[in-house]
């Protein structure tokens, strides 16, 4: 059996939509109103996203990065949190997401103010 483009974006977008709802039902973060990362962890972003490496979408430090000085920022990602989509970052499918407009918008200034210039710490001992 030979799977296209399209199965297999349909079947990736099943998979990491399942590995949300799990990853959401497991997450016992509480998202105090303004904190970036433990809304990341209510809104399972955490399951594609890291903060300083890709992990199946791009780390957030490289979103930062990609959107420096962009004063139309802020606009472009609430409508891909929203709505969802590819192409952005290559064929991977994000998948649209239920989050409100007040964390939406908290989402996104924790996003951008990601320090573009730290180095990824998950490669040193402590």
């Amino acid at each position: 059996m030979s799977l296209t483009k399209e199965d297999l974006l349909r079947h990736g977008f099943t998979l990491i939509a399942a590995a949300a709802l799990i990853a959401g039902l497991t997450s016992n973060a509480t998202a105090a109103e303004g904190d970036g990362a433990a809304l990341a962890a209510k809104y399972s972003c955490n399951v594609c996203h890291a903060v300083d490496h890709k992990v199946v979408g791009p780390g957030f430090r490289d979103v930062a990065k990609k959107y420096t000085g962009d004063a139309s920022a802020p606009a472009k990602l609430a409508a891909k949190i929203k709505s969802g989509g590819s192409d952005m970052w290559g064929a991977t499918l994000m998948p649209p997401n239920d989050v409100s407009d007040a964390d939406t918008n908290s989402l996104i200034a924790w996003i951008l103010s990601q320090d573009t210039e730290a180095t990824a710490p998950y490669f040193e001992k402590k």
